[in-house]
């Protein structure tokens, strides 16, 4: 988080990102006073139980106390994200020069201050030196900077407050740095224990909780997971998937890994401990259970992102990506619920934008046959984005001249026909947009296959011409799409090539003969009683 309105603090970015906004009713309030107002009770109960060493017990204790340093971590997120909010709202009051809000709000920082470090001092086990003397410090300049701002309320000369307005400003900054250290410092801490659980414990439940813990921490944004891959989470999950008295957490391990890995710290570390290969392994093992096939599958998903800059050092992943492509297609193929095939078609795809390699290799496995009969099993391919990774490979594969064969003799042609109709069942703005891409990505398939006149015919024979004519002149149907308009102009264009016949004079003559972008500006500021 960042302050904003004032230039000097940009540089001051919080280390906590992706904190969720807090909405305090007064039923939560009720519920959150109600734990404390039972702890006694809770205390009178146990001191009734008798206190067992048995080792099972332990685990159970030490599984519970894990369970409530995780809430404890999210409370202190929330709490370190209602001071940086003031902390910027502090900064803009200052701008318009209310003191009176800046001194209210500066009392208000400093009692958050003390309440977020006793709160977390309260649930730690140790703290560092460095970490009680960053406290000092913070708390220190808090006192100083709400007597300071009481200093500025009571003075009325307005020289003078403009040359305390500067001292505040950079009183301001030193609190915003010394709270970012120490979030930095108290996240790091946790990330640390949390490793050393992992990396020191024998125990299944100790384990599981530390990874559930770190999974927990990575779900906070990209800067936790560059705090965990620095400290080496990377390296001890790996660890973890290289035992098999772990086989019953891989699953939850590997999707810890998924997490950390969207950044390029944790990308790294996978290549330093031969990842790829691990990965591999699992993927090809056949005694691994689904579950954890479909959380290797979203690892490599993860990792071959087009979205991501920093893939290209993946040199191991060439060397094993044969292996990995022919795994995924075999989960694609077995998946026994809807889930997992998204997960390994989202590898799948991601790994067709990797490398061109992988289309001739998805060509020799017969893929596009695996695909397409999967997109006629509604409990399997099930949802918008499920579609959208399928339309994805074969719009990617469709630069192989050999696909064209394939689409016919998988009903391939009626199968992009019906996706150029997507649609969002719910209106959620994610399916949306998954639907648009569904229909862009199919008409893109279209256009490139259709260079191939039995794909061409069998398209016009499926009325593909009069949808792509409807997709271009109403907005609707594409919900207002400028890549599915441009992608059905091309298709159209292609088509036309092919049929001629089939088109008006008036289509032809504003969708088919200008230039593209012509008739891109025509549909695009076309009313919909144009239609």
């Amino acid at each position: 988080m960042a302050f904003k309105g004032e230039d000097q603090l940009d540089s001051l970015s919080l280390p906590v990102q992706r904190m969720h906004l807090i909405q305090v009713d007064s039923v939560q309030r009720w519920m959150e006073d109600l734990k404390l107002m039972t702890d006694c009770e809770c205390m009178c109960i146990l001191q009734s139980k008798p206190i067992s060493i048995e080792k099972d017990e332990q685990n159970e204790l030490i599984l519970s106390s894990q369970y409530s340093t995780c809430d404890n971590l999210q409370l202190l997120l929330k709490r370190a994200w209602i001071i940086s909010t003031e902390l910027t709202r502090i900064a803009q009051k200052l701008e318009k020069n209310r003191w009176q809000r800046v001194h209210s709000m500066t009392v208000r920082v400093n009692c958050h201050v003390h309440s977020m470090i006793n709160e977390y001092n309260t649930f730690t086990r140790s703290s560092s030196q460095e970490m009680h003397q960053l406290e000092k410090l913070l708390i220190d300049k808090c006192s100083e900077f709400t007597a300071f701002t009481e200093r500025c309320l009571q003075t009325k000369d307005e020289e003078m407050l403009k040359s305390m307005k500067s001292c505040v400003n950079e009183t301001l900054t030193t609190i915003a740095q010394h709270f970012g250290q120490l979030i930095e410092l108290v996240l790091t801490q946790e990330a640390q224990n949390l490793l050393r659980q992992i990396e020191l414990s024998g125990s299944l439940y100790v384990t599981e909780s530390a990874i559930s813990g770190l999974f927990s921490l990575a779900q906070e944004g990209a800067h936790l997971c560059r705090i965990i891959a620095k400290e080496g989470g990377v390296v001890a999950l790996f660890k973890i998937c290289r035992q098999d008295c772990f086989r019953c957490i891989y699953p939850q391990t590997l999707r810890t890994l998924a997490s950390i890995c969207c950044v390029e710290e944790g990308m790294h570390q996978l290549e330093k401990v031969d990842g790829i290969l691990c990965l591999a392994d699992i993927l090809t093992d056949t005694s691994h259970s689904e579950a954890t096939h479909a959380e290797a599958a979203a690892v490599i998903a993860q990792i071959t992102s087009p979205h991501l800059t920093f893939t290209q050092h993946l040199s191991s992943f060439l060397e094993n990506m044969e292996e990995i492509v022919t795994a995924l297609v075999k989960l694609c193929q077995e998946a026994s619920s809807g889930e997992v095939f998204l997960l390994a078609s989202a590898a799948l795809a991601n790994i067709t934008f990797f490398d061109t390699m992988a289309c001739e290799i998805l060509l020799q496995l017969n893929a596009m046959k695996v695909l397409l009969a999967a997109c006629s099993d509604r409990r399997i391919v099930d949802t918008p984005y499920s579609r959208d990774q399928v339309v994805t490979i074969l719009a990617n594969m469709s630069v192989l001249d050999q696909c064209a064969s394939e689409i016919i003799q998988g009903n391939g042609v009626e199968l992009l026909m019906e996706m150029l109709s997507e649609k969002s069942s719910s209106g959620n703005a994610a399916e949306v947009a998954a639907c648009e891409r569904v229909q862009q990505k199919s008409a893109v398939t279209l256009a490139r296959l259709s260079r191939d006149p039995e794909v061409a015919e069998a398209a016009v024979k499926l009325s593909c011409i009069p949808r792509l004519i409807k997709l271009c002149r109403s907005p609707t149907e594409r919900n207002n799409s400028d890549s599915v308009l441009v992608a059905c102009l091309a298709a159209l264009r292609r088509l036309a090539v092919m049929s001629p016949d089939g088109l008006e004079d008036s289509d032809f003559q504003q969708l088919v003969k200008p230039r593209l972008v012509d008739s891109f500006l025509l549909c695009t500021n076309m009313e919909e009683s144009f239609v």
